[in-house]
């Protein structure tokens, strides 16, 4: 299978060095053009532990891995990491099933891409021969960095710089980035939003690109962000794991539907879900859960995207973004134009809007549901599904039950739904203790403790040991020096 980019059809590249290059050299996203080259059996996936699903489809997703070699990876990726060898278990609650995405080294969702995309990296340079070292860019909301971070962490052959917002993360977010140890690890904050730290990271590409700027530097980039295919495909295994768990629950039949509810502002943990439908797994509806920043919401429901509006700073923050990268690679798959979508984007750039033609909104409707729901509407679900079922929830997952319960009330007839969790409750600690009733005075570590004598629910290890650890990163620039900042690390020989 070869990849290309979702804004030119002569633009490609095998699996291999579509996840070294991250980004297209004409700004779009490597995509599949569509699933038809595709085999896989999705029913035997589902009777394998998550380790055997892993490599089964991260197999047929990069295939320029043998299976054997993605076995190797998927073990050294996950193997002793994560609580649980399921990586991502499901429980239930109430009605529903939460699927904890949560339980890896950071507790965040994306601990289970980014053990795997360092795994994914070195072995893609090593298949294109590739002697350069791989400065990896990343800018985060809030979970990205930090997973990117200890993914990395020592990785022989690659560096990383991740940018975050300046006080547009919670301070537990933003403690876990800047300790930070490794050699080869650099983060620094953005005077701005997640959206600035994204479009400058996309413009340092583009200049390098155009420019020559690191050429003959023994320097090459890439990125962690799941604009980085190699980053996204990981994801697409939990939504199998999640179905297999309801089956083996007697919850569901192998091949009734399931909808899934996700939390997601740069759209690439539900687009997920619709690779996973394209596998084969009967997923019903992709609800698309949004917080203030409702850009999703209003795109999905009118088929027009303007990110010309107030931007919100939220207790959800790793939602708060206004541009959604993995966007482009779902207009992409359901059109098939790559004109359209480099139009599209073009559009977007210029003007801060477009919208869709009318057929490729029918699609949208066909495969997508959406809502959203305001500070007090996350704190409120917090409060209830702790105070109804005995589970303590982080904002980002409250989100995701507020709209859940809204799609289900308009949607009777809905299929049984999985609510997906991207964080842990203790990432979030002051929104979730004052939702619960509570209050503690001091810093979020000493909110921690509170949350914990409130609910007994168990700190995981890698939050508890944050307040004693050294501040290794302190640099604050603005949005225009990024260019600059990440040429200059580039040439430095010691961080």
């Amino acid at each position: 299978m070869v990849y290309q980019s979702t804004r030119s059809d002569s633009v490609r590249a095998d699996a291999a060095q579509a996840i070294l290059d991250g980004l297209a050299p004409d700004g779009g996203l490597y995509s599949m053009h569509d699933f038809s080259e595709i085999r896989l059996d999705w029913k035997s996936v589902l009777t394998l532990d998550t380790f055997g699903m892993a490599t089964e489809i991260l197999s047929v997703l990069l295939p320029s891995f043998s299976h054997d070699e993605m076995a190797a990876l998927v073990q050294r990726a996950y193997a002793g990491k994560f609580e649980t060898d399921a990586l991502t278990p499901t429980v239930p609650v109430g009605e529903d099933a939460i699927l904890e995405l949560f339980r890896g080294p950071t507790s965040a969702f994306k601990d289970v891409a980014l053990s795997m995309l360092p795994q994914l990296m070195t072995a893609a340079r090593e298949k294109c021969g590739v002697s350069d070292e791989i400065l990896i860019l990343t800018a985060t909301s809030g979970d990205t960095g930090k997973a990117a971070l200890e993914g990395f962490c020592d990785v022989p052959g690659t560096r990383i710089i991740v940018f975050y917002p300046h006080g547009g993360v919670s301070a537990v977010q933003q403690a876990q980035m800047t300790t930070q140890a490794g050699r080869n690890v650099c983060v620094c904050a953005v005077r701005g939003n997640f959206d600035d730290a994204q479009t400058g990271v996309k413009n340092i590409f583009s200049a390098v690109t155009e420019n020559g700027l690191l050429d003959g530097k023994g320097v090459r980039l890439s990125s962690a962000n799941s604009i980085n295919i190699g980053r996204l495909a990981p994801q697409v295994v939990y939504y199998f794991r999640a179905y297999a768990d309801l089956v083996n629950a007697k919850r569901i039949a192998v091949g009734d539907p399931v909808d899934f509810v996700v939390p997601t502002g740069n759209f690439g943990d539900i687009l997920a879900g619709y690779f996973a439908k394209r596998l084969g797994l009967p997923v019903g509806k992709l609800v698309c859960a949004s917080n203030a920043n409702n850009i999703l919401t209003d795109f999905l429901r009118t088929g027009r995207y303007d990110r010309n509006r107030p931007f919100f700073k939220t207790v959800s923050p790793s939602m708060d973004i206004l541009v959604s990268s993995n966007l482009e690679r779902l207009l992409f798959l359901l059109s098939e134009d790559a004109e359209l979508v480099a139009s599209l984007m073009g559009q977007l750039k210029a003007a801060g809007a477009y919208e869709v033609p009318a057929a490729l909104k029918a699609k949208l409707d066909a495969e997508f549901w959406a809502g959203c729901t305001d500070d007090a509407g996350t704190k409120e679900a917090i409060g209830k599904v702790y105070r109804d079922y005995g589970y303590l929830c982080d904002t980002h997952t409250a989100v995701a039950w507020a709209v859940a319960q809204d799609y289900k009330a308009q949607n009777p007839d809905h299929a049984p739904v999985v609510i997906l969790s991207t964080a842990s409750p203790y990432k979030f600690p002051a929104a979730v203790l004052s939702a619960i009733g509570a209050r503690a005075d001091g810093d979020e570590f000493a909110v921690m403790e509170a949350v914990h004598d409130a609910t007994g629910v168990p700190i995981p290890k890698n939050l508890a040991s944050l307040r004693e650890r050294p501040v290794r990163h302190r640099d604050v620039i603005d949005r225009d020096e990024m260019l600059s900042y990440v040429l200059g690390k580039a040439t430095e020989k010691e961080w």
